[in-house]
């Protein structure tokens, strides 16, 4: 009975409307929840009660016993393992204990039905899913792989981001802020006037005959019509397609060709701080690439994006080509909702795959809408009074997920920004903080380091008093790095919500939910609700307790992709047969004494020296570590002795000389921090890393270069600045 008390107290908490005062769970049910917590967090909770309260001399911000510090009362050393929240975040935040996280968590995966229809039930449904609320084959040899939720369940993705909050009293309450790259001005929009502008274009695009399933591709930069244009789709069913509005005309061409869309929708040209790139350009020629196969496209749909040209200045194709501004706002301002079963197919969204051929990673509507409101809302402490700013552009699965759906689902106010971070200056991003009063703010950890490298006097120059949470997503952040967030970025009293998750995952996997538990610079923490990690060996067992190897899920989540586009067996083969019965996540995990886990970077970005595995991201932790080295990108290279040998590319901090002392500093970090195995035998000096536009390091270039293999560069299209590699290539010998 006790038992069953405390099951409906939880449900009754996670209630989507949860309040931030929640109970904390009966003595009874945190005996039931301790006989079987997830690997690791029963260790975690002892840390808890090493370093109790009652011992923290305040004035320091120092716990006796453990070298940590708390929130806001000093800043984090090197020598701090851990950042425990204070007890005035703890008390206001969504989760407030570790001991809360372990109920819920507990609930979560005993029970996922239960637990996850709690949650569903909060949004709008047309027609409630049918039993059971989710089934899962995750082993191939029992048959094709295949994860569904909610199936018979009938809702609209757009419905619940927009209509939802629009009947609730919402509607004019500001959904996004937009900021163009010209610093002076914005724009913004209400969820009112987003709900209007949606339902225009979605009338736009039935008109044209664009119906349930179709496909749209969306080659946007980060201005609101994109947004749009994603819930638009959304709307009346039909799968978009999202493409970076920096890949190339190749690229562009790969996915018009695999995605066979009814129409493009683009503008003709982006500002990028001081460059002006034409993508209208860009977008006629990967048609033309893509009719060579028997796709073609024959309606462009084309915003005028008049501050980086006219369009008298812009190429056009009659026919084919129709200004959006000429068309759109003629169509009625509401537009009725295509319902779709939960596990129709919601967006397509292309990443990269080994063999160099992109795949079409396809997510369904119900367990993505379900999943990625939900760790939205917890992995960073959202409060309906905050605004929130994630710099990753809609082109990847933390603009669909952290920019679009996740925020909207919640009635969130969204930040989004059309141009570069460093223009005019490095300034710009906290610039913007001031400017609309950011409490939440994510960045990837290679923009943070490019932050770094500029110098403090960028940050320091403006308050950031609104900043509450800070977050990272993308890639591992060094402690070294999360440090340097967590100290000037944040003054010491903003927890980081350090996640990892990927394009398949749909949402948040492992991440610190902000007052829950005490943060390690550069961990992931615990699994998000619902997620059961595994390391596993070589050989496919799992491993207990301290331990590294390959990072795997068992069990299903609602926010899971479904298949690879059109090539099942590729999903299979890639995500499922390396370890049967798991989902394999391609990525290296360590988990530490205390159970918290540090992910190692890619499996593929493994060196093995002389049998030795080595993560490329530990020994670029190590680099960063120095305070000249302000970014280092690691890759392996043939060695006659030891089969692999590391090597380093660094670029150093602005006004540091390169130098043999500094080269035989760097080496010996290394050494200290991980060992002599992990040395660099090469350190190559790289005034900057060759990065796609979003900031992403492009290493299958490096590898080039450190092989010497400068005939097989492949195509540097895609980068922000292609002259990067002629440097590197001119610096090889050096």
């Amino acid at each position: 009975m006790e038992a069953a008390t405390a099951l409906s107290a939880a449900h009754d908490a996670l209630a989507f409307q949860l309040s931030p005062a929640v109970a904390r769970p009966s003595a009874s049910y945190s005996r039931i929840c301790c006989r079987r917590l997830p690997v690791g967090i029963g260790k975690a909770n002892q840390i808890l009660k090493n370093a109790s309260r009652s011992t923290q001399p305040s004035s320091t911000g120092k716990i006796t016993g453990v070298n940590a510090v708390v929130l806001g009362e000093a800043l984090a050393s090197e020598d701090d393992e851990l950042v425990f929240p204070n007890d005035d975040f703890s008390r206001q935040a969504l989760v407030p204990s570790l001991e809360k996280y372990l109920e819920m968590y507990k609930w979560s995966v005993e029970d996922p039905a239960g637990f996850w229809s709690g949650i569903a039930s909060q949004f709008y449904w047309k027609q409630k899913w049918g039993q059971p609320v989710f089934s899962e084959n995750f082993d191939f040899r029992k048959g094709n792989i295949k994860i569904e939720w909610f199936r018979g369940g009938i809702t609209n993705i757009c419905y619940n981001c927009l209509d939802r909050n629009v009947e609730s009293g919402n509607g004019d309450k500001i959904a996004i802020y937009w900021e163009p790259n010209d610093p002076g001005s914005q724009d913004s929009l209400t969820y009112s006037q987003l709900l209007q502008s949606v339902c225009q274009l979605a009338n736009y695009l039935k008109d044209k005959g664009v119906k349930k399933g179709d496909a749209v591709v969306i080659y946007l930069p980060m201005i609101m019509e994109l947004p749009i244009a994603m819930l638009a789709c959304a709307r009346i069913g039909a799968l978009h397609s999202v493409v970076f509005a920096g890949f190339s005309a190749e690229s562009l061409a790969q996915r018009i060709v695999d995605s066979k869309p009814k129409i493009v929708i683009t503008c003709n040209a982006v500002n990028r701080g001081s460059k002006v790139i034409t993508l209208i350009d860009i977008v006629d020629a990967a048609l033309i690439e893509s009719a060579k196969t028997g796709i073609s496209v024959d309606l462009c749909l084309t915003y005028e994006n008049k501050s980086a040209m006219k369009r008298e200045s812009t190429k056009w194709q009659e026919g084919r080509d129709v200004w959006w501004q000429d068309v759109v706002p003629k169509y009625p301002t509401t537009c009725e909702v295509e319902w779709v079963d939960a596990e129709d197919p919601l967006f397509l969204l292309y990443t990269s795959g080994s063999t160099g051929k992109p795949k079409g990673v396809l997510h369904t509507t119900g367990g993505y809408m379900v999943y990625t409101a939900t760790t939205f809302k917890y992995a960073f402490d959202y409060k309906p009074s905050d605004i929130y700013w994630c710099t990753a552009d809609c082109g990847w699965i933390t603009g669909h997920s952290y920019v679009t759906y996740g925020p909207l689902l919640n009635g969130a106010t969204v930040v989004i920004f059309e141009g570069a971070l460093n223009y005019p200056d490095y300034g710009r991003c906290w610039d913007i903080v001031e400017k609309f009063k950011v409490t939440i703010f994510q960045a990837a950890p290679t923009l943070v380091r490019s932050l770094i490298r500029a110098g403090v006097e960028y940050v320091t120059r403006y308050p950031r008093k609104s900043l509450r949470v800070l977050a990272s997503a993308g890639e591992p952040i060094n402690p070294s790095t999360w440090r340097w967030l967590f100290n000037v970025v944040g003054d010491s009293r903003c927890p980081i919500s350090d996640t990892w998750w990927q394009t398949e995952t749909g949402g948040c996997m492992i991440t610190p939910l902000p007052g829950a538990w005490p943060q390690k610079p550069g961990s992931a923490t615990f699994p998000f609700f619902g997620i059961q990690p595994v390391i596993v060996n070589e050989k496919g067992a799992e491993i207990e307790g301290e331990c590294s190897g390959y990072l795997c899920v068992k069990s299903s989540w609602p926010g899971a992709f479904r298949t690879l586009y059109g090539d099942h067996e590729r999903y299979e083969t890639t995500y499922f047969k390396p370890f049967p019965g798991y989902y394999f996540s391609g990525d290296g995990c360590r988990r530490d004494k205390d159970g918290y886990y540090w992910l190692t970077g890619r499996v593929d970005d493994v060196i093995n020296v002389s049998g030795r595995r080595i993560g490329t991201e530990e020994v670029e932790s190590a680099l960063v570590s120095h305070p000249q080295c302000a970014e280092a990108a690691v890759v392996g290279i043939e060695h006659e002795v030891k089969g692999q040998g590391v090597y380093a590319f660094v670029t150093l901090v602005e006004g540091v000389s390169y130098s043999e002392e500094l080269r035989k500093s760097l080496i010996l970090t290394v050494r200290n921090k991980i060992g002599a195995f992990a040395a660099p035998d090469k350190i190559h000096w790289a005034p900057d890393l060759p990065k796609t536009r979003s900031g992403k390091i492009m290493r299958r270039i490096l590898r080039k270069i450190a092989s010497r293999q400068l005939h097989e560069l492949g195509d540097t299209s895609t980068l922000a600045d292609p002259n990067v590699v002629e440097q590197l290539i001119a610096l090889a010998d050096r």
